[in-house]
């Protein structure tokens, strides 16, 4: 009975509703808190959030999302803009690796094997073509054995000319970062690198090992970089235009 009038009182904590903005309809997640005192708005790759006071007024909550009407849709727009494009693991769709694209080919068999690569193909061998999740897994698993071979390669190939000894090679599914390194040496390359050219794998090859030299984003680390990267300032724009997405 308290739990039913407690539900009576007060407003749901979370809720999913939609506004009319800008002269478009947009969802968004509407979050009370009794800890708020005012209304915020956040815009992130899930969309819209708006984190109220628990009692805040349907009027108020109005008032603010109309004046930041342009604001909301212009940043979602940006977000839309850098979403990368959602990849159709299905036979005959196309899927990157090092800055090609490769026509996926999903062969039904007895027994799943590994996917291999065949020319311009990726083979994927599944018991049930039409079982998505199984071909998305397969091919998964291929990229991150693709990756682990090539970082290891180029890893080996500019530690040795920048005199570095790296502690551990590591693969890494961030959502932020392309790479890392740590002060014990562990460096860690997103797998998602394998899927661009290879001019930018070794940039950012290069820019993680140059770390065990200099900690830091001084001129000294760019130093190190350049002496084996003499285009970093080129490879770093071209990076940055890259939008980090996910199997």
């Amino acid at each position: 009975m308290l739990n039913r009038l407690r539900n009576l009182i007060a407003p749901p904590s979370v809720e999913q509703r939609a506004a009319l903005l800008a002269g478009k309809t947009i969802p968004y997640t509407l979050k009370r808190s009794g800890k708020r005192r005012s209304i915020g708005l956040r815009i992130d790759d899930r969309g819209l959030t708006v984190s109220v006071p628990l009692r805040a007024s349907e009027q108020w909550l109005h008032s603010v999302l109309q004046d930041k009407a342009h604001w909301v849709v212009e940043k979602l727009d940006g977000w839309q803009a850098r979403k990368p494009l959602e990849i159709r693991l299905a036979d005959g769709e196309t899927i990157p690796f090092l800055g090609e694209l490769l026509t996926l080919r999903v062969v039904q068999s007895l027994f799943a094997a590994p996917a291999h690569r065949h020319g311009g193909e990726l083979r994927v061998y599944v018991v049930d073509d039409s079982e998505a999740a199984r071909i998305e897994q397969a091919v998964s698993r291929w990229y991150q054995h693709e990756a682990k071979q090539l970082f290891a390669s180029r890893v080996a190939h500019y530690a040795a000319l920048l005199n570095v000894s790296p502690r551990a090679i590591k693969l890494s599914s961030a959502t932020t970062q392309w790479g890392s390194c740590t002060a014990r040496g562990t460096v860690r390359l997103n797998t998602q690198l394998i899927k661009l050219p290879l001019r930018l794998i070794d940039y950012v090859v290069v820019h993680e090992l140059a770390h065990l030299r200099e900690m830091n984003h001084s001129a000294a680390f760019w130093g190190v970089v350049g002496s084996v990267c003499p285009d970093y300032a080129k490879l770093r724009r071209e990076l940055k235009a890259v939008a980090l997405g996910h199997l």
